[in-house]
């Protein structure tokens, strides 16, 4: 509910700071006192539109901010948090607005700064305004199915038909889907069969790239080996025979040297120095000789042992260029390839068992919707149901507020396929024919501004649980009614306030005023030669004496506070 209201150089108020209370409290005052100047400054709070001459004069700017005391679990701090805005428990939730003398406007909740799109948005959750020239709430079509709905319809219909729609609306899509996807394979299915054969031949593995990439760097190590063995063998022994070799060469010494010794017969005379260097030469070639024959063994035998296979080197090679050109071509890399083998394969399978899947889903869809449309029609019956009970409820509440000629109408027209949705398959629209003969129409269009409030009363004496409202404001609901017509408006004005809705009352009536809990007076001062409004709440005998006020005119006479007497104790009773 609103607590507080406070306005700063709005027209001509200038300053004013209200305390409001739950239950019914009426505002009165003398025409032109300021009690419209109060609803626009609550207006702008409420996000709507502003201008320049709202700012009083001599001012810079134009304050107002209203405080609202809601729940968190409130439908308010629901669109917050969307937003970012944190809500703590007990704290109150404050609406500000600032409009400068050149016009600009700024908006706060929370003191977050925030656009006045969103401050509408929250507004409308937490303030409903009945008026002589603009309406709100109620009069809004789109929310007359949620408020049927909510007064009797049983909570399971709803559930039961949402879940049906939501199943019905997955299946549609899902064959969508399915129905896309087959025309796109049907469209490719030549290139599809040509690539998962290409890709079946060439038959790529997990992790072949690297297996390879490592055994073609042995097989290469390997052939290097084998080359420089075979280089060190050609050394030892040249396949030109112009080159004799080492050890052609080492032989040769030998022999020449051998010519140096005597013959093994001849008999040894003297010692010969250079004979013994001979010898040591010789055998030096000897060892020479040993050790070439051990190196070209060695050689041999690592030749044998490192035998390279240009065959595998030319064979791993050609898999992995072929595995390499196959992923550039389908711009994947070569791990992907098995992947894509097994993607390609089953939108090719997909063809030969898309026909069938369709048949399924189109079927399965058929039978969502006949599940759809049996649990909406439940919910249509249940509602047609509940209009007419809500109809009798309404005209029950039509007579004692003067319009016992108006026809109050729960409009259920049925929509058209494309247009069903969670909510069912018809549109609730609630009509108004004011009077005999007329066509009935929609609320805001056909009742005058205050048969219309009369009737807003009505409808929110019935639906009043069926709201998160919390605040009803009712600009002059008594226009163009007095006696017993306003004492009804009035009792039921008290009758909707004791349901948990604050109620704020405009009003002209002394019946109305008398069925109030609490009453603020609107007046005028003028301090220092300015014209200024201010807003007192008044007491038992303050009451009487406006009430009175209101039943006279200007001049009170004791027959009027008598009669003013009379209404507060019959309130009272």
């Amino acid at each position: 509910m609103l607590t507080n209201l406070s306005i700063r150089d709005v027209v001509l108020i200038e300053a004013l700071d209200l305390s409001l209370h739950a239950g019914f409290t009426a505002l009165t005052g003398e025409t032109g006192a300021g009690k419209s100047i109060l609803l626009d400054s609550l207006g702008l709070a409420l996000g709507e539109r502003a201008s320049a001459g709202l700012v009083r004069a001599g001012a810079d700017e134009a304050r107002v901010t209203a405080s609202f005391d809601v729940p968190l679990d409130h439908p308010a701090y629901a669109l917050l948090n969307e937003q970012g805005i944190p809500a703590e428990a007990g704290e109150p939730l404050m609406l500000r607005r600032i409009i400068s003398k050149e016009g600009r406007s700024r908006a706060w909740v929370n003191d977050q700064a925030v656009g006045i799109t969103l401050m509408r948005r929250v507004a409308v959750t937490l303030v409903e305004i009945q008026g002589q020239h603009e309406q709100m709430g109620l009069a809004d079509s789109s929310t007359h199915r949620g408020l049927l709905d909510a007064y009797g319809v049983g909570s399971s219909l709803l559930t039961d038909v949402t879940r049906a729609y939501v199943t019905w609306q997955k299946l549609i899509t899902e064959l969508e889907t399915a129905r896309r996807n087959l025309q796109e394979a049907a469209r490719e299915e030549e290139w599809l069969r040509h690539t998962v054969d290409e890709l079946s031949t060439l038959a790529p593995q997990a992790g072949e790239e690297d297996a390879l990439a490592q055994q073609r760097h042995a097989l290469q190590q390997a052939e290097r080996r084998g080359e420089a063995i075979a280089a060190a063998q050609a050394e030892l022994n040249p396949r030109d025979r112009r080159n004799a070799g080492p050890a052609a060469a080492l032989r040769g010494a030998s022999r020449a040297l051998q010519r140096l010794l005597p013959p093994p017969s001849a008999e040894k005379t003297t010692h010969d120095p250079l004979e013994a260097r001979t010898s040591e030469a010789l055998a030096a070639l000897e060892g020479a000789e040993n050790a070439l024959a051990e190196a070209e063994t060695l050689l041999s035998r690592l030749a044998d042992e490192s035998e390279a296979n240009p065959r595998l080197l030319e064979e791993a090679e050609e898999r992995l260029f072929a595995l390499r050109a196959a992923a550039r071509k389908h711009d994947v890399t070569v791990e992907d390839l098995p992947g894509l083998r097994e993607r390609l394969t089953l939108r090719l399978a997909a063809l030969e068992t898309g026909v069938t899947h369709l048949d399924a889903l189109q079927q399965a869809m058929q039978e969502a919707r006949t599940v759809y449309e049996t649990s909406a029609r439940r919910l249509s019956a249940a509602r047609e149901k509940a209009a007419r009970k809500l109809e009798q409820a309404v005209t029950r509440e039509l007579k004692p507020i003067k319009l016992e000629k108006a026809r109050f109408l729960v409009d259920i027209q049925p929509l058209p396929p494309e247009n069903w949705s969670a909510q069912g398959m018809e549109q609730i629209t609630f009509l108004i024919a004011a009077n005999p003969g007329q066509p009935p129409g929609p609320l805001a269009k056909v009742a005058s501004g205050g048969e219309l409030s009369r009737l807003m009363l009505a409808l929110k004496l019935v639906l009043a649980e069926q709201s998160a409202i919390g605040t009803i404001v009712f600009d002059e609901i008594d226009a163009g009614v007095g006696g017993a017509t306003a004492a009804a408006i009035g009792e039921r004005l008290h009758r909707l306030a004791s349901r948990s809705v604050q109620v704020l009352a405009v009003t002209h009536s002394p019946q109305v005023a008398a069925s109030a809990d609490a009453h603020l007076r609107i007046g005028k001062i003028v301090r220092n030669g300015n014209t200024a409004t201010h807003a007192a709440p008044l007491g038992m005998e303050e009451r009487q004496e406006e009430i009175a006020r209101m039943l006279a005119g200007d001049v009170i006479t004791d027959a009027a506070r008598a009669a003013a007497a009379s209404l507060l104790g019959q309130k009272n009773d």
